[in-house]
């Protein structure tokens, strides 16, 4: 993990400061576009969106990265024994400190914009801890995958494109009156993961028994197959590259 931490970072000047620019130019992007352009009457969007940004920016780092990670370390896995697992649990743990540090601008803003902190912070840690099984079941899944597929890497990224727009991190799922539509989100796992971080970022309410347990779940049971997939591709990754 602390490979890919600085392998990200030691050769820009800035260094780890992108971590929080990065995300913070994001917002801003974002921001004047549905403020501005498309005259978002929401109080504070740029929160609202900073609150679903970051999370989604974690998972779909993970995932688009993930694809390759067995790939980009062929020699190490074609030389050297070690559990396999530990090329994704290090990446996307390395992503994961990329969202805790991105958290801090999100502090500032929160204190800059008078929302403030709430007692629902105390029920962060859970959100983050079921996203991060989640995106960890489904990348040993694509990792895996895309050593066999090559072009599932490619196929991924165009995924993910559509994916943040059948997941409400720019908008809000009551505006959706489209019931077809409406189906798609709440079949859509990324909805009530990141539904969680926006109750408790943004709205300061507590997210419900049901929008913790069934991502909690699914996440569970995506770590289940996962794993099981990962152990059975891996005892050919090194003949297959």
């Amino acid at each position: 993990m602390r490979r890919e931490l600085r392998g990200k970072y030691e050769k820009s000047i800035l260094g780890f400061l992108w971590a929080f620019l990065g995300p913070l130019f994001q917002i801003l992007i974002y921001s004047v576009v549905f403020t501005v352009v498309f005259h978002n009457n929401m109080p504070n969007y740029a929160m609202f969106l900073m609150a679903g940004m970051l999370p989604w920016t974690f998972f779909n780092d993970s995932v688009a990265q993930g694809t390759s990670i067995i790939i980009n370390n062929a020699e190490m896995v074609k030389k050297i024994y070690f559990p396999r697992e530990v090329l994704v649990i290090s990446e996307v743990t390395a992503k994961l400190v990329n969202m805790l540090l991105s958290f801090i601008v999100m502090a500032l803003f929160l204190v800059a914009t008078r929302i403030g902190f709430s007692i629902q912070l105390v029920i962060l840690p859970i959100a983050i801890i079921i996203e991060y099984l989640f995106i960890l079941g489904l990348s040993l899944i694509v990792s895996s995958l895309t050593v066999y597929l090559r072009d599932l890497e490619y196929v991924i990224n165009v995924a993910l494109m559509a994916w943040i727009w059948g997941t409400p991190v720019m908008y809000t799922a009551d505006g959706i009156t489209n019931n077809l539509y409406r189906t798609l989100l709440l079949c859509n796992p990324m909805t009530a993961i990141i539904n969680n971080y926006q109750s408790i970022l943004y709205y300061h309410r507590w997210p419900t028994m049901w929008g913790l347990l069934i991502p909690f779940i699914e996440s569970i049971v995506i770590l289940i197959i996962g794993a099981v997939i990962f152990v059975k591709g891996k005892k050919r990754f090194a003949e297959e590259m």
